[in-house]
Order: structure tokens, then sequence, then C-alpha cells
């Protein structure tokens, strides 16, 4: 048997097949990102999900897509996490999640641009056959553009600079724990800070029509476009794909700016799972 795995830093799903390829079970776990977390927060992370733990004497090979997985830095980190908790499978195949993106938005592997847009962000661009990135993304503390991170990072400051409407602000603090002492624990004490700053995002998709939030939503986009999509000399001849929860959420918004900038959208969705699910039944 053999699983998939699409994870983000937020949530990791983990997609089982028979030994004839046939999709059996879907499973969940917290993120994996291996470029936030230690090699031992990743095994505990797997090792939480009782049926993987169950199953695990079982798995053949082990195909995984994970944000913060480009380097051979984190591949090495993440590789010894699953060798650990799967000790009889004997091949480990692991990508970027980017290339998840790819085999679930672009039908036949056509060219295209392939953004992704949920917790982090990044974008790439899929020939048909091989991936390229244009820029070298630095994690969530100088990068991740137009992502849950990015979002909720512009709402702590907006609420403590107090350039968030009134109103706003004080159903954003009823929401929330705005405490400064709580938001610095979960900002550099606790786990997955990035996470914590995407937890802010059901608030932006909730008042989304605010003339404040939409400023944000359309600056944030336009950033995007202007310093990721347009890095490809492409970006005006192949359709661009989107996945992740900000731009599922966001899609109107993304169609719209996209359209004014006499781009081509392509499909938008929230997770990758049924995309990969069909690849890897070939």
């Amino acid at each position: 048997m053999k699983i998939v795995v699409d994870s983000g830093s937020t949530k990791a799903d983990w997609i089982l097949f028979d030994k004839d390829n046939r999709y059996i079970e879907h499973y969940s776990t917290k993120g994996l990102n291996p470029e936030v977390l230690n090699i031992q927060d990743l095994i505990d992370r797997i090792q939480e999900c009782q049926p993987l733990t169950d199953c695990k004497d079982t798995i053949e090979k082990i195909f995984f897509y994970g944000s913060g997985c480009g380097t051979p830095r984190s591949k090495d980190f993440m590789r010894t996490a699953l060798m650990h908790c799967f000790d009889h499978t004997h091949k480990f195949d692991i990508k970027e999640d980017t290339f998840a993106a790819v085999y679930a938005t672009s039908s036949n592997l056509e060219p295209a641009i392939v953004c992704i847009n949920g917790t982090g962000s990044n974008c790439s661009y899929f020939d048909g056959e091989q991936v390229f990135q244009a820029v070298d993304s630095l994690g969530y503390m100088a990068m991740d553009d137009c992502g849950g991170v990015d979002f909720g990072r512009e709402m702590l400051r907006a609420y403590y600079f107090k350039t968030m409407p009134e109103h706003l602000a004080k159903e954003f603090a009823e929401k929330y724990e705005m405490n400064s002492d709580v938001v610095k624990k979960n900002l550099y004490k606790l786990e997955n800070p990035n996470a914590y700053l995407a937890s802010f995002l059901p608030f932006l998709i909730q008042h989304k029509e605010h003339s404040f939030f939409k400023e944000l939503i359309y600056d944030k986009i336009i950033f995007f476009i202007n310093h990721y999509i347009k890095q490809f000399e492409v970006h005006q001849r192949v359709p661009i794909h989107f996945v992740g929860s900000v731009a599922y959420l966001l899609k109107e918004e993304f169609t719209a700016v996209l359209h004014q900038n006499n781009l081509t959208i392509g499909n938008i969705i929230q997770k990758p799972l049924d995309g990969l699910i069909q690849y890897h039944k070939m």
C-alpha cells in the first residue's frame, strides 16, 4: 500500500491507497512544516493519528508534498521523521507542496503558473514537465505574501496601530484575545506562529465587503501579482491556477484583480486532494 500526503503548515491530509492504486481512506493531522517544527515535533504530530500508527507496517511507499520542503535540509528533516514513524516503508518521495498544486490544477499537465495562497504562499511556473520558481521564499517572517500569515499580520498591526476602524477593532478584540502578552507569547514562544497569524483570516473573510478590508485585499493581491506572478515572462500567455484557502475564499476578488491586469485565471481550488487522488491512481 501507499500513502500520499498533502501538508500545509496548519493541516496535513493523508490519502491511503491499496496495492492496486485504489483510494481507500483519508486521514488528517496537524500541519507538518519542517521549516517551523523540529524532527521530534513532526514525529509527535504524525503519531497522534492512531489510524496511521495502526497501518504503518503495511505502507510500502509515501509520497509527501509539503510546505517548507523546498530545500535539501528541510527534506532531510521530513524524511527522518517519516522513516521513524514508518520503519517498514522503503520509498519516501518528498517534494514541495507546489507539485501537489500542479498535479491538482493542471489538467493534462499543461503549462501554467501555479500559485499557493493558504496559510503561506508560493508561485511557480510549470512548463509541462518541470517546476520553476522565480523567487526563493524566505518563509513566513519575511514573505508568504497574500497568504493567511500576511493578512493576519496586517490585521494585528492595524489593531495595535489603531488604523482598523473602531467598530471593527472592538469586534476583533471580542473575537480574539488581544492582550499584548498573549499575542507575543503566540508569536515568539509557542509552536506554529504562522498558523497563529493565519487564524485571524475568518475575521477578514467575514468582513471582506467593508472598505477597509476591500482595500487591504486588493493591495495584497496586486502585490502578489507584481512581485510573484509577473516574475515569469510567460505570465500573459498561460493560465494562472490557485490552490489554498485564501485564494478559494477570496475567489471573486482574485478573479477580478487578475482580469483587471489582463491575466488569464485558471482553476481555483481549496485543497488539491481530488487532483492528487486522480494523479496517483495512474
